[in-house]
C-alpha cells in the first residue's frame, strides 16, 4: 500500500471519528433536553470540525486524483480554523460550557482533530505555492462568523462562547479578545504557508511562486 493509499485510510477514519462524535454529543444533549440545533451549529468548534472531516472524507474519495490548488487551499484553511480552536480552548475555554460535555468527544474535537489535521499538512505539504494574498481568504469565514453571532448575540442574547458576551466585561473586552484572536489567525496563516511552503515547495521555480490568476 502506497503512501497516498494509507493517508486516505486515516483520513476517512479521523473524518468518521470526527462526526461519530458529533452525532453521540447530539444524542447526548437530545436525551437531556438541551439540543437546540441553531445554537449548537454556531460553535465555531463544531463547524470547524466538520469542515475539516469533509474535506478528509473529499480527500480520501479522490486519493488518486491529481493534488489541486484549490483543495491546497482549503487544507491551509482547516489547519488553520482547527489549530485556532485548539489554542482558544485551551487558554480561554477551560471549563466553559460549550455543549460539548462527554469527555472523549470533548477530546476529539477540541484536541486530537485538531492535531491530525496539522500533522496530514506536514506529511503531505501542499503541492502548490501558496501565497500571502491566497491565505488570506482564510480569514473570510472567521470574519464572517464572528460579525453573524455578534449581532445573533446582540438579538438574543446568546453567545457561543462567554469571551464574546459583553456581559463579561463589556464590549471593550469583546473587542480585545477579538483583536487578539484577529492576530492569532494571522501568525497561524502566515506559519502554515511558511510550512507548507518550505516542505512542498524546494527548489521550485520563482514563476510557480506567484499568484494564480
Amino acid at each position: 500500500m502506497n503512501k497516498r493509499a494509507i493517508l486516505a485510510a486515516g483520513r476517512a477514519a479521523f473524518a468518521l471519528l470526527v462526526m461519530v462524535a458529533v452525532v453521540v454529543q447530539i444524542n447526548v444533549n437530545i436525551g437531556k433536553g438541551t439540543f437546540n440545533p441553531t445554537r449548537f451549529f454556531a460553535f465555531f468548534t463544531i463547524l470547524s470540525n466538520l469542515f475539516g472531516a469533509g474535506l478528509f472524507l473529499a480527500l480520501a474519495a479522490r486519493w488518486r486524483s491529481a493534488r489541486s490548488a484549490t483543495f491546497d487551499l482549503l487544507r491551509g484553511a482547516s489547519v488553520v480554523y482547527l489549530t485556532v480552536t485548539f489554542i482558544v480552548v485551551v487558554l480561554l475555554l477551560s471549563g466553559a460550557d460549550l455543549q460539548v460535555a462527554v469527555p472523549w468527544v470533548d477530546t476529539v474535537l477540541h484536541k486530537i482533530f485538531p492535531i491530525v489535521v496539522v500533522i496530514d499538512w506536514l506529511i503531505e505539504p501542499p503541492a502548490s505555492w501558496l501565497t500571502v494574498s491566497r491565505a488570506l481568504r482564510w480569514l473570510a469565514y472567521p470574519l464572517v462568523w464572528l460579525v453573524f453571532t455578534l449581532i445573533r448575540g446582540a438579538f438574543e442574547n446568546w453567545y457561543p462562547y462567554p469571551f464574546l458576551n459583553p456581559a463579561n466585561g463589556g464590549y471593550g473586552a469583546v473587542a480585545f479578545y477579538c483583536v487578539a484572536i484577529l492576530v492569532g489567525f494571522l501568525v497561524i496563516s502566515a506559519i502554515t504557508v511558511v510550512a507548507g511552503n518550505a516542505l512542498g515547495g524546494r527548489g521550485r521555480p520563482p514563476h510557480l511562486a506567484r499568484d494564480p490568476q
